[in-house]
């Protein structure tokens, strides 16, 4: 039996969408429910925008929609009803995502293994045949359904992934200010992340906390879509201040984004820095740390390849 056998599916599935504060706060809704399958719609707003000078969806919409109708798609997938999270996301957009427009994304769990379930799907907007990005997803099945208990006071942890990612000092060197300019980037202004300066002339980037970010309302964790769509914002923003380009001009789009979830992310502010791997005339290929306590355990990683403005 899935996690929305039995009758009325549609209006258990819609429950369970309510029931997440984000995607309850966002208007997320079901569009099509089946066996290993799902399609949600995420309605067209104003602050979906990342983009106001092209007029363009930001990547991050099309991530949390996506994270959220997978996992609604392995709920269907699964005999019996087990805790599940996301493991890794995977985007690669294919054209751009016009701000005005509903985003629909359609999914299908097509592997159910022992610990861990596998989704593809599709990202289209409403009134296109072409999808503007494609997904695929890893979730791990039989989660903790409570938080873990922190380490014991004086006990050892191994070293966290990506931990020498952030050999560097993360103490502001400057003062907190807004990311962009108002009216530049409303997503950005809708989860209001923050931006400051470390002593090496990078980006730090900050998440506030708030309760409508929360996907899972049992631990608490923040939405991994957030989080994604966090990091995607980190992504193409770290080039800017780093490289001198100016966001009156056009940012960084992406190409494709990766994310792996390390642990669940609590329900307090998360920071992301970034550098870097390889810059190119048209392509830079940049990476992400996320995390909220300690620098070198962090919450997720991620990284993804931009088309520069010039490009």
């Amino acid at each position: 039996m899935s996690l929305f056998a039995g009758n009325n599916v549609n209006e258990r599935v819609n429950a369970f969408l309510n029931g997440i504060p984000y995607t309850h706060a966002s208007g997320m809704r079901l569009h099509s429910v089946g066996e290993a399958r799902a399609a949600l719609v995420l309605p067209a707003r104003p602050e979906w925008t990342g983009d106001a000078l092209r007029g363009l969806v930001h990547p991050g919409c099309a991530s949390v929609l996506a994270d959220t109708a997978c996992g609604v798609a392995v709920g269907t997938a699964l005999e019996t009803p087990v805790p599940f999270a996301t493991l890794d996301l995977r985007m690669d957009y294919l054209r751009p995502a016009v701000a005005g427009a509903d985003l629909i994304c359609q999914a299908h769990c097509h592997r159910v293994a022992r610990s861990v379930a596998f989704v593809r799907g599709e990202v289209f907007q409403s009134g296109g045949d072409e999808p503007v990005a494609l997904v695929n997803a890893a979730f791990m099945l039989s989660t903790a359904a409570k938080r873990r208990e922190p380490a014991a006071p004086g006990g050892e942890r191994a070293p966290g992934p990506a931990a020498t990612v952030h050999a560097l000092d993360l103490t502001p060197a400057g003062p907190e200010t807004e990311t962009l300019p108002a009216g530049g980037s409303p997503y950005v202004e809708y989860l209001g992340v923050r931006r400051t300066t470390l002593a090496d002339g990078t980006p730090l980037f900050r998440l506030p906390f708030r309760q409508d970010l929360i996907g899972n309302p049992v631990l608490p964790a923040l939405h991994g879509g957030v989080l994604a769509g966090f990091a995607e914002t980190a992504l193409v923003l770290h080039p800017v201040f780093t490289q001198g380009l100016s966001p009156q001009t056009g940012v960084p789009k992406g190409i494709d984004f990766l994310i792996d979830y390390l642990r669940s992310a609590r329900p307090v502010d998360t920071f992301a820095h970034c550098i870097t791997v390889r810059q190119g005339s048209r392509v830079a290929l940049v990476q992400a740390s996320l995390w909220q306590d300690d620098p070198s355990r962090p919450v997720a990683v991620a990284r993804g390849h931009l088309l520069l403005p010039n490009g």
